[in-house]
């Protein structure tokens, strides 16, 4: 039986996931994807994430679904449909991680590493990661398990992309990198943070983690290149190591 503090948490992630319906969307203006090395990622206040496997027990995912103060399990559904929440052993929070940034319009390395206390099923292949700098114009690949329409958490569960065109509206940068759809309306929203920005290589190169004004609009995601020395060591730390593109 689960602790009660564990089914504290459990009890309205489970619930508003059991409130989904079946072909559920997800990446506004997304197509459903393979999720395959992506996880959910969930917070006790209810808060929905995406994450990105770097290990059969290690998740890359944002900082902000990391808070503290607050509990996370990793989700995904068994083979028979079900969910699963995973309780977490370890975590670590990039030390350039800073809370307020957005509203004091400060740089921060939205970056969590979150070790499970067991391993995910082996369907969850480790992801590869990419340190190249993507270029204005070039697409890449946003995907995660968020809502397809904003404001709808029943619109949140399956795991979806958008192609995107890198957009640089403040200049090249070391640490993000800004995506916008070619035309129409597609991008993040509520639940992508922390999903996989993928170069067509197959190469995870940022992950999501903010979105400018509605969703599918501009969507920011924190390159992994600059910050390859934290995620190296702190993996290290864990007798664990990353898959490197280059």
């Amino acid at each position: 039986m689960p602790s009660s503090r564990a089914a504290r948490l459990a009890a309205p992630a489970l619930l508003s996931l059991a409130l989904l319906p079946a072909p559920a969307a997800a990446v506004v203006g997304g197509v459903e994807a393979s999720p395959g090395a992506a996880v959910m990622v969930l917070s006790s206040n209810g808060g929905v994430c995406t994450g990105v496997a770097l290990a059969p027990d290690v998740v890359l995912t944002a900082a902000h679904c990391a808070g503290t103060g607050l509990e996370q399990r990793v989700h995904y559904r068994n083979e028979a449909g079900e969910p699963v929440l995973v309780t977490l052993a370890a975590r670590a929070v990039h030390p350039g991680y800073d809370a307020g940034a957005v509203a004091g319009r400060r740089p921060s390395v939205d970056l969590a590493l979150l070790r499970t206390a067991t391993p995910l099923p082996a369907r969850f292949a480790p992801a590869t990661l990419g340190s190249a700098q993507p270029r204005a114009g070039e697409t890449l690949d946003l995907a995660g398990y968020g809502a397809a329409r904003p404001g709808d958490p029943r619109s949140t569960g399956t795991f979806r992309r958008a192609a995107l065109s890198v957009v640089e509206p403040h200049g090249p940068s070391r640490i993000l990198v800004w995506l916008r759809a070619p035309a129409g309306k597609a991008g993040g929203c509520q639940g992508d943070s922390g999903g996989p920005v993928t170069a067509p290589g197959g190469a995870v190169v940022a992950v999501t983690a903010w979105i400018g004004g509605a969703c599918g609009g501009l969507t920011q995601g924190v390159r992994l290149g600059p910050q390859r020395p934290w995620l190296d060591r702190t993996l290290q730390g864990w007798d664990r190591a990353a898959r490197w593109a280059d």
